[in-house]
């Protein structure tokens, strides 16, 4: 992309409401990021209708046995990392479900890769190296929509059959044209010229934890609002967990303890003991069955 091109992209373009913000004082900046960042939300619901159709098809993949790829360079990668390492802890996944693949490596997490990002063709290969297959999904996620390196890597994915979308925040994007899904949040011009880690990003890691967290709650990994799949692996975690179950079965602090200790601190089958009164064996095979639902689980144990 030419100079002139990039120059017209909404993300490189000066926000009138700033054109000062080096003569503001420290309140005024701060209302301007401030009322700046009120306009993400609105934006992120335009496009709420194209974040159902991922949501749907992420769904579909990793109840089949696929994996969610979010790919991107610099914040964007950042981004995707960040919603992709809470998967573990808060749903239960193993790391390999939701993947982010970053231009740069995983170093360039912490520090800047110069160059990465405009590696079409590394994109393409670094998919290739987590052997993704058409029963996969992959993100691409630029704010500019032009970054070679998720093209890259969305090019070969739909190539190989695998469900593809894009997450931007510039309209008909160069991405957008390869991929089965794009996803355009436009939020406007920064108030910091060209500095897309502002709105732009803010928009993105909405954007990722709504696909992330609406997924999550499909495959049956939350009861009510409440985490039913943490992974209890410290004491804060642990007595998460037996508020969750305390909050669910309305059990006593010791009863909610001692069914935990038998479940080895899984929350679901806790809940469903203490909920129908059958044994954990009863349980384990009712979770099974209903392929981890509780509400369903419990229905099945009670003849509902």
């Amino acid at each position: 992309m030419n100079l002139s091109n990039l120059a017209g992209l909404v993300t490189e373009q000066r926000n009138p409401n700033s054109m000062n913000l080096d003569g503001m004082p420290t309140r005024d900046i701060l209302q301007l990021i401030n009322d700046e960042d009120k306009q993400v939300a609105l934006a992120v619901e335009k496009v709420l209708p194209q974040i159902e159709t991922v949501v749907t098809h992420v769904y579909n993949a990793l109840k089949n046995g696929g994996r969610l790829f979010y790919v991107g360079a610099g914040t964007s990668g950042r981004l995707g990392v960040m919603d992709a390492s809470e998967c573990p802890p808060t749903f239960m996944t193993p790391p390999e479900l939701v993947q982010t693949v970053m231009a740069g490596g995983n170093g360039a997490f912490f520090e800047a890769v110069e160059g990465a990002e405009d590696q079409e063709e590394q994109g393409a290969l670094d998919i290739t190296d987590r052997n993704v297959t058409a029963a996969d999904v992959v993100i691409g996620i630029t704010a500019s929509g032009r970054t070679p390196y998720p093209i890259g890597a969305v090019k070969y994915a739909k190539k190989i059959g695998a469900f593809t979308a894009s997450l931007t925040s510039n309209k008909d994007s160069e991405i957008s044209s390869f991929v089965d899904c794009p996803m355009e949040v436009i939020v406007g011009p920064e108030i910091l010229t060209g500095s897309t880690r502002m709105k732009a990003a803010t928009s993105h890691k909405m954007v990722l934890n709504m696909i992330s967290t609406a997924v999550m709650v499909k495959l049956g990994k939350v009861y009510e609002n409440l985490m039913v799949d943490v992974h209890a692996s410290n004491y804060k975690l642990k007595e998460r967990a037996k508020r969750n179950v305390i909050a669910i079965t309305e059990a006593s602090y010791e009863s909610a303890e001692e069914a935990l200790e038998k479940t080895d601190y899984k929350v679901k089958p806790a809940i469903i003991m203490l909920k129908t009164g059958k044994s954990l064996q009863e349980v384990d095979v009712a979770l099974i069955a209903t392929a981890g639902n509780v509400r369903e689980a419990i229905k099945s144990l009670i003849g509902e």
